[in-house]
């Protein structure tokens, strides 16, 4: 019996990522699917049966080992599989092997050179970079990739970067976008809508509110997003231009 079972076991273990904690002097472990971890961490992924591969709490995922009962009950103060499981997942060591996590970094690498590509423009095109024209430039400044750090945080870094040695000319896009609202609906919404803003151009009221200012373009969605759910009435955030960068004396090129 135990050999027929063999080969499924042994299907499902090959593609898997340990996910392991220590606690009450015992190691309790999950098996969840390569890749999926870290997204589930940062929220890009939410969808638990797509990070969890098998819904057991073990003691050594490798040779299937399942934590007894009693166990969890003395570490975790319950016996609900479901709740440790989130409990290791959120707070568990994420065990990664050399080949593997030399992937990782690899694949982050290349998210982190997407979000700038995506994020900025060449100042004097006013056109983007590839990214493997911000790949080529990241290795020349010698940017240390973090394997716990979320891709877009790094990207920021990496823009100041290589502002700051001139290895690559390269600003933040910008888009400049006019924001019109009942006046009685700005007034309610100003404070949530201005953190999302870059730079204010312009900013009129007379029976409606009317903004124009520069945002990410990341933004667009979220301010889009917010006048949805909260404005009451007519409202509409609208592209007026694509925008590269700002002079030191402020003007706008």
């Amino acid at each position: 019996m135990s050999a027929g079972k063999q080969p499924g076991t042994q299907i499902k273990l090959t593609n898997v990522s340990i996910v392991r904690l220590k606690k009450a002097g015992k190691r309790f472990e999950i098996a969840c699917y390569k890749n999926t971890v870290r997204g589930w961490r940062s929220g890009a992924q939410t969808d638990l049966s797509e990070v969890i591969q098998i819904d057991n709490v073990f003691t050594n995922v490798t040779k299937g080992a399942v934590a007894p009962s009693g166990d969890l009950q003395k570490a975790f103060g319950t016996t609900d599989v479901q709740e440790v499981m989130m409990q290791i997942l959120k707070k568990g060591e994420l065990q990664v092997g050399e080949k593997e996590r030399a992937v990782e970094l690899e694949d982050l690498r290349r998210e982190i050179c997407t979000e700038v590509a995506q994020r900025c423009v060449d100042p004097g095109t006013k056109r983007p970079h590839t990214v493997g024209m911000i790949e080529k430039a990241m290795n020349e400044v010698g940017y240390n990739v973090q394997g716990n750090k979320a891709a877009k945080a790094q990207a920021l870094d990496l823009i100041k970067v290589l502002q700051a040695k001139g290895t690559l000319p390269i600003a933040r896009a910008q888009m400049r976008v006019r924001i019109t609202m009942a006046s009685k609906e700005g007034k309610r919404l100003k404070d949530k809508v201005l953190p999302l803003i870059g730079t204010v151009e312009d900013d009129e009221w007379t029976d409606e509110w009317e903004l124009v200012a520069l945002i990410d373009p990341g933004a667009f969605r979220l301010i889009d997003e917010l006048l949805q759910k909260e404005v009451k009435g007519p409202k509409k955030i609208e592209t007026m231009s694509f925008v590269a960068g700002v002079e030191d004396d402020g003007r706008i090129e």
